[in-house]
């Protein structure tokens, strides 16, 4: 069976009718309190951001700011590849041109923080004078937290926007079967393999099954068996029973209830799948549901269900991902560039965000929010799905320089296994051809 995709990446991320939609929200303002948010008035200051629905929404939002700091602001918007390499660049010249920066956590972290690129926010949080009490660290989810967190206690920046993983799940699929949402990773096997029937050209399950694409579904399962890829002594688990049991269900899922050629599919070809309305569980990011209730595009409106990744053998975590927006150690004005990104994550920000359908705030008190919930046109159960999902929130991939290689390698690891090699080989070969990439980016 073949699966058709009727959205690119670009329409989906920054598609016009999220932007319209942004337009007409009603004005949430935040309850400033104590910084003195004109003390940096006249200063000007560069900012450097990823050209996304986030830096629309701070874009968009940004007289605000500047009504309310007099800061002159020098907004740049980069496609993110070309704001990566600029990054490495400006940073390593000791003179980088911006003082702000928006960083992916999972993929420049840990470069950022071996080169000392960024600024220590914790004494500007701890200043009366800067800190908005509105704005406080333990809002954020843990795993936000976590990325923000250097490995000496630094806190290097705030985190803007999360990826949490969670499972959409066809209602209409369930109830024929009578089956209930999975509470655990066996009841998700044994709902994914009843509601297979390829003669129906119905599938149980998909996911990502392209290398380095598939990475996150292993490291999901890893995560509810109660292991991370890498341990706290920064050694890989990638051969641990954790990470077996993980591909050893990601092949099973794969292969007994997935569709046809899934080892080829991508985010967007399961995406396709679902809207279809002939698949009955996706796991991915939640930041793919706003086509699900569009009549122009799914089968699936009203039908689909978003729900917390069920409880694994040892745990239940929501792999993660995000990015922040911190303040260059080399700026000459921290302090007005640290008002911006605490401006950044606000409330006005923040329900913006939210609202558009260009992202989803780390705060947990943005996400309970009564008011901010009223303008979010996606269906209660997603908002419910976040808020469990920030609840269980663990670090889905290693915090690593060579990433994009450890996606790389273990990603054809898992290729292989969801076309019937052995896991236990598949890892074991991966690892040992990782470890020495990871031991000379640790050096």
């Amino acid at each position: 069976m073949a699966f058709s995709s009727p959205l690119s990446r670009r329409s989906l991320l920054a598609g016009t009718a999220a932007f319209a939609a942004a337009a007409a929200l009603p004005r949430i303002r935040p309850a400033f309190a104590a910084p003195d948010w004109k003390k940096y008035a006249g200063t000007h200051i560069e900012v450097n951001l990823v050209k996304s629905p986030r830096s629309e929404t701070i874009a968009r939002n940004l007289k605000e700011f500047t009504d309310l700091t007099g800061i002159d602001v020098g907004l740049e918007q980069t496609p993110e590849q070309q704001q990566r390499q600029k990054a490495v660049i400006e940073f390593n010249s000791g003179a980088p041109s911006f003082d702000v920066i928006h960083l992916s956590y999972h993929v420049q972290k840990r470069m950022f923080e071996k080169g000392g690129w960024l600024a220590d926010l914790r004494p500007f949080l701890a200043d009366p004078a800067l800190a908005d009490p509105a704005v406080s660290l333990t809002d954020f989810s843990s795993a936000g937290l976590a990325y923000a967190t250097a490995d000496n206690g630094a806190i290097g920046s705030l985190p803007l926007s999360v990826d949490y993983w969670i499972i959409y799940w066809n209602k209409e699929l369930f109830a024929a079967k009578g089956l209930k949402y999975p509470a655990s990773f066996e009841e998700l096997v044994s709902a994914a393999e009843a509601l297979t029937d390829p003669a129906a050209g119905t599938y149980g399950f998909v996911a990502r099954g392209m290398k380095n694409a598939n990475v996150p579904v292993w490291t999901s399962f890893m995560l509810g068996n109660g292991v991370a890829p890498l341990a706290a002594d920064r050694s890989l688990a990638t051969t641990s029973d954790g990470a077996l049991e993980a591909a050893k269900l990601y092949q099973r899922l794969l292969t007994k209830a997935a569709p046809p050629g899934v080892a080829g599919f991508n985010w967007n070809e399961c995406q396709s799948a679902f809207l279809q309305g002939k698949v009955g569980m996706w796991l991915d990011g939640v930041g793919f549901a706003k086509p699900l209730e569009d009549p122009k595009l799914s089968r699936v409106v009203g039908k689909t269900g978003y729900g917390v990744m069920p409880k694994g053998p040892k745990d239940q975590a929501s792999a993660t991902f995000g990015d922040g927006i911190g303040v260059a150690a080399a700026s000459e004005n921290k302090e007005a560039a640290f008002l911006f990104c605490q401006w950044a994550v606000s409330r006005t920000v923040q329900a913006d965000l939210l609202q558009s359908g260009s992202g989803v705030p780390f705060r947990t008190s943005i996400l309970d929010d009564a008011e901010v919930r009223k303008g979010v046109t996606l269906p209660a159960d997603w908002i419910d799905a976040v808020v469990g999902s920030s609840k269980v929130s663990k670090l889905g991939l290693p915090v690593i320089v060579p990433v994009t290689e450890f996606r790389d390698i273990f990603g054809i690891a898992l290729t292989n296994i969801a076309g019937g090699a052995d896991p236990a080989a598949e890892l074991a070969k991966a690892t040992e051809q990782f470890k020495p990439i990871l031991a000379k980016s640790e050096a």
